[in-house]
């Protein structure tokens, strides 16, 4: 028995007091209204109605049973409303996980979004690391590299762009490195694995480095360079306004730093609500308006790993 439906059809017969008269507004057959109404009487063991050759009149159990028949029927049509306004326009909650240098450029753009869509609302995760999206209930996450993830759906939005960094104050009675082997003889700020890739003339080309300064967060390192603590690798995002003001100078830009793949995941694609949809537009199209992360086909393939190093 589909119960909503027997419900509605009893509060019409309770109604207008007439088998027949609600089986002609509904194009059936009098006996089939009447056996709906005996179906919900035997589901829930009490008679509702008392029948005659002239009416249909509600018992005193079908009279009380009106009002908690007609909330049933409410909360079903309200569930059904909110339910198609949801497969039909984004409504509701994303949690969106993106580094941090990505995540504070995003978050100056997402009012758009917001005010584009008025039920939508989004929770803003930043990281250096990837998240577990199942267990953590993340919806979307921007990962830097290539994930191999094969439970994930995974789709590439852009590309990250580096700078070699180092403030005046480090660089003072240093020679400036040239080339990346040069980098063994500097302190570096670790951040995402000891090995470094750049594009030199013959290809991409990597070296492992040191240092006595190590952090996970990205803004930390950005923060440890302006002081002079020595060499780093940091998103154009942090660094491009550094680098104009003179506050960090950018280094070897005969070998710029690999650019690498910026990666959209998220657990699956089946029935993607609206909501996660618009979000994934709007990551898109962010990343494709600036020239600095768009993908112009010059992206070293690095895993996760290769940019991450051990967590």
């Amino acid at each position: 028995m589909d119960l909503i439906a027997a419900l509605r059809t009893f509060l019409r017969v309770a109604e207008v007091g007439s088998f027949s008269a609600v089986a002609e507004e509904r194009g059936v057959t009098q006996p089939a209204v009447s056996r709906q109404v005996s179906a919900l009487e035997e589901h829930f063991g009490t008679r509702l109605v008392q029948r005659s050759t002239h009416a249909v009149t509600l018992t005193d159990e079908g009279r009380e049973f009106v009002p908690a028949a007609q909330q049933l029927v409410d909360s079903a049509d309200a569930l059904e409303e909110r339910t198609g306004r949801r497969r039909t326009k984004p409504v509701g909650r994303v949690r969106l996980s993106v580094p941090v240098s990505l995540g504070l450029y995003f978050s100056s753009k997402l009012g758009s979004l917001i005010k584009k869509y008025d039920e939508l609302s989004i929770e803003l995760l930043l990281h250096d690391s990837l998240r577990d999206l199942i267990e953590e209930g993340i919806d979307l996450q921007v990962c830097v590299g290539e994930v191999s993830d094969s439970a994930l759906i995974s789709r590439r939005i852009g590309a990250g762009t580096l700078f070699l960094v180092a403030a005046p104050a480090y660089l003072k009675g240093r020679a400036a490195p040239k080339e990346p082997a040069d980098l063994r003889q500097h302190d570096c700020i670790v951040y995402r694995g000891d090995e470094w890739w750049f594009a030199g003339p013959q290809g991409a080309v990597s070296v492992s480095v040191h240092g006595r300064f190590r952090a996970n967060n990205s803004e930390a390192v950005r923060l440890a360079a302006l002081n002079g603590h020595g060499v780093a690798l940091l998103s154009h995002l942090l660094v491009a306004d550094d680098i104009a003001t003179g506050r960090l100078r950018a280094l070897m830009p005969e070998f710029p730093p690999a650019r690498v793949p910026l990666t959209l995941v998220y657990p699956s694609r089946r029935n993607l609500p609206p909501r996660i949809r618009a979000v994934i537009e709007f990551l898109s199209e962010t990343v494709q308006a600036d020239p600095a992360l768009r993908d112009d086909g010059s992206v070293v393939t690095l895993s996760q790993s290769d940019v991450s190093g051990p967590h």
